[in-house]
């Protein structure tokens, strides 16, 4: 019996996935959309999108789609949530798997998403988007944050000198909020996973600003003993 027909009385739905990729540049979190080309709701605002194929896993999908949709490659996301509402997509009942990534902008081909019509807007003026993609942005913000609160990705988006203030200024872009100077300089201090140079960026200002290093290494061994990476 061909495996098909065990479901032939089954309702059928159609399975989509979207992605939510955040890119840090020049101090601001982004995140990447695109105009959809096709209806319902052609020409608004828009995730990353396409549907599952019959031989292909939702990872392989969003994998896919991303970068026929905006030429990025080898970009490594997190599955986010199923969204499953009824009525959820105007068009058909459509199931989305959403994934999400945070990059660092500069380390990827940016003309290479514009060409594809992908566009990169800060989050504080993004524009109306289409279905429940905003929920789902509100969704993997909230996941970013969870992990930026116990994982040093932060160290990830910045170059590998950087300031204290380079530092704080990108915590308080993924969180979406002012952190107390004082206290965030006593608290990363105390983590004992940076170094600090003989070096100084002296672009604001005469004095300068000292500039550290992330040490991975030290990070995995103090892990190891328990360390707890809370900002």
């Amino acid at each position: 019996m061909n495996a098909a027909s065990f479901y032939a009385k089954a309702p059928r739905h159609l399975v989509a996935v979207d992605c939510i990729i955040f890119g840090f540049d020049e101090g601001k979190l982004k995140l990447l959309v695109i105009k959809r080309k096709v209806a319902p709701m052609a020409g608004e605002w828009s995730l990353v999108g396409g549907f599952v194929q019959p031989d292909e896993s939702t990872d392989d999908a969003a994998a896919r789609v991303l970068k026929l949709t905006t030429g990025l490659d080898d970009i490594y996301m997190d599955q986010l949530h199923c969204y499953g509402d009824v009525n959820r997509d105007t068009g058909a009942r459509v199931i989305s798997v959403a994934y999400y990534a945070l990059i660092r902008i500069k380390d990827h081909d940016k003309p290479l998403a514009q060409e594809h019509g992908a566009h990169w807007l800060e989050l504080e003026h993004m524009p109306e988007l289409i279905f429940d993609h905003k929920k789902m942005i509100e969704d993997a913000l909230v996941k970013l944050r969870d992990n930026a609160q116990f994982h040093p990705i932060g160290f990830e988006l910045l170059p590998q000198k950087f300031t204290l203030s380079q530092l704080r200024s990108l915590y308080e872009e993924i969180y979406g909020r002012t952190l107390d100077k004082r206290n965030f300089r006593k608290k990363i201090l105390s983590l004992d996973v940076m170094e600090k140079l003989d070096e100084k960026d002296k672009t604001s200002s005469k004095k300068g600003a000292h500039l550290y290093r992330f040490d991975p290494e030290k990070y995995e061994q103090l892990k190891k003993k328990g360390l707890v990476f809370e900002i």
